[in-house]
């Protein structure tokens, strides 16, 4: 069961995602689940693999919006460094960041 004290383990910044969600544990413990049970950092790979930058601009941005929203720091980091490459389009390998961002999201799902 997810709680505030393993969010504040994994890294997040538990203070400060209670504090935009009025303090109210339960209603920011619920926005963290309906987050991990989003899909779409398994359409951010698919679109970098087919070459899709601005698609991919465009989910990496929501994703980032999200987790950090949510103060997810752990996770946020990594979406964060994937958007600034892709708002300039950048050609990279983009691997290593997809892959700490999906060993965060495992991390996080299996609080």
């Amino acid at each position: 069961m997810l709680t505030i004290d393993k969010l504040r383990e994994y890294g997040a910044d538990v203070d400060d995602g209670l504090a935009r969600c009025m303090n109210m544990e339960g209603f920011y413990i619920g926005l963290v689940e309906k987050a991990l049970a989003d899909n779409r950092l398994a359409l951010l790979e698919q679109q970098i693999a087919q070459d899709d930058l601005d698609a991919a601009f465009e989910t990496v941005h929501a994703l980032k919006g999200m987790y950090a929203n949510l103060s997810l720091s752990p996770l946020t980091k990594p979406l964060s460094e994937i958007t600034e490459l892709l708002r300039s389009r950048t050609q990279t390998d983009y691997s290593p960041l997809l892959a700490e961002a999906k060993k965060q999201f495992e991390a996080l799902c299996s609080l």
